[in-house]
């Protein structure tokens, strides 16, 4: 969600980096497959697939008009998955913590996995954030990261 290497660190508070997770969880099988995720105290990384949806009717009126965008239109897009994402979280951070305003960067650092192996770079990348920051020796002992078990972490 945002990848900054500086700023707040308001994702240390266990309350925040919790509600963040069962963000990501509960659109899980939802609004995405979700693969691997990281909640750093200043930054979240994370890996999904988006599903398909069904189209809604605006989307059938619209698709007669554009063809070339039905192909998109049956499948969450990415800028609806963060949008929601971070707009959800951001406002019960905001709660948590007794404030207003911006909690995330307006900008996310999104990247389209091309293949397989950019894919296992990738995960691999994002669970060993807190292994390279120095804060657990394997990523299995940090307590805010995740990977989809099918996928063999």
């Amino acid at each position: 969600m945002d990848g900054a290497e500086s700023g707040p660190v308001w994702l240390k508070d266990d309350r925040i980096a919790k509600e963040i997770a069962e963000s990501l969880h509960y659109r899980d099988g939802k609004v995405y497959c979700l693969d691997a995720y990281c909640i750093m105290s200043n930054h979240v990384h994370v890996v999904f697939t988006p599903l398909a949806r069904q189209p809604s009717r605006t989307d059938i009126v619209n698709s007669e008009e554009n063809t070339a965008q039905t192909r998109n239109l049956c499948y969450n897009t990415l800028s609806v998955i963060m949008q929601s994402l971070k707009g959800y979280t951001a406002r019960k951070a905001n709660q948590l913590l007794g404030r207003s305003g911006a909690f995330w960067q307006p900008e996310s650092y999104d990247h389209i996995v091309r293949d397989a192996s950019e894919w296992q770079r990738i995960i691999t990348y994002v669970l060993n954030n807190p292994v390279k920051a120095g804060l657990v020796d394997t990523w299995k002992k940090w307590r805010w990261s995740y990977c989809r078990c099918s996928i063999g972490c």
